[in-house]
């Protein structure tokens, strides 16, 4: 049987230390501005199909408090939608906050927008998982494609992994991604932004394994996921890593298991680098969340 080929050898490091990733800073609250909070339990009665949602990394901070939108949240809100004074809009930080408002001023340039309830903050599930994919040298849209979908299922970053058949990311590349994520963020009324973090090797990735309590790697003929998460007590934080097209050198896969990570398998088929990803982080989210129902 054969789980991964020509595409990623997929390992996932589950729980590893917040102190060697700063995991806890991936999806930190903002404290910027004045905001009554809410549990992470409300998320998802803020504003399901409701109001449209914009952008804004600076929200006003308490009723009546007005900001400036401008660039392409003012250009989707007044060309797209054809949004007028006074009709009513959201605006989120991507840092938990949320405030309700409508549109005072339009002009050339910006709208401005006014608050008509003090800004909310919802503070991030406790479930978080860290995607590290080596995905530079998909085509076609794979790599947008990634990274929306790991928006909308929720995890918490994804960090382009540069192995030795996937060496390189270009800034554009980069810039266009964390335009896709956001525009996935908005659609999925998602208030936590995922963040897009800098690349970094396998090399680094070796000490996360050793201080994890728990990691996995995905390989051909190993044990299915789903048997191993059976004898597993939950874990809340943890990384899954995808290999490049063409897998892992024997090299790199080896010294990821050394560092402690448990083999298991994703299933028959060769999948591709998104595919993979989709497959594990989609398991691991429902597995947390499941175990969440369970234990509450």
């Amino acid at each position: 049987m054969q789980t991964l080929g020509c595409s990623p050898r997929l390992i996932s490091l589950l729980n590893v230390s917040p102190l060697h990733l700063n995991l806890r800073a991936f999806s930190s609250s903002s404290s910027s501005s004045s905001s009554s909070s809410s549990s992470s339990s409300d998320y998802a009665n803020q504003s399901r199909g409701g109001l449209p949602r914009f952008f804004s990394e600076t929200l006003p901070p308490y009723k009546g408090g007005v900001v400036r939108v401008k660039g392409d949240e003012f250009w989707h809100m007044t060309k797209v939608l054809r949004l007028g004074i006074n009709d009513r809009v959201e605006l989120f930080n991507g840092k938990g906050g949320l405030v309700e408002g409508r549109i005072e001023k339009i002009d050339r340039i910006g709208v401005d927008f006014e608050a008509l309830e003090n800004p909310k903050l919802v503070s991030p599930q406790n479930t978080q998982w860290h995607i590290f994919a080596a995905f530079s040298t998909l085509k076609g849209g794979r790599a947008d494609w990634l990274v929306e979908k790991c928006t909308e299922l929720g995890a918490s970053s994804v960090t382009p992994l540069l192995t030795e058949r996937s060496q390189s990311i270009s800034e554009n590349r980069v810039d266009r991604l964390q335009r896709v994520i956001l525009a996935a963020a908005k659609q999925c009324q998602r208030l936590h932004e995922m963040s897009l973090k800098p690349p970094i090797g396998v090399e680094e990735l070796l000490p996360l394994v050793a201080q994890s309590r728990l990691s996995f790697v995905a390989v051909a003929e190993a044990t299915p996921v789903f048997n191993t998460l059976s004898s597993l007590r939950k874990e809340q934080t943890g990384v899954i890593i995808i290999g490049p097209e063409g897998d892992f050198s024997e090299k790199e896969l080896k010294s990821i298991t050394e560092a402690g990570a448990i083999a298991t398998g994703l299933g028959p088929h060769r999948l591709r680098v998104e595919t993979a990803a989709m497959a594990l982080l989609s398991t691991l989210m429902l597995w947390s969340d499941s175990q969440e129902t369970v234990t509450s």
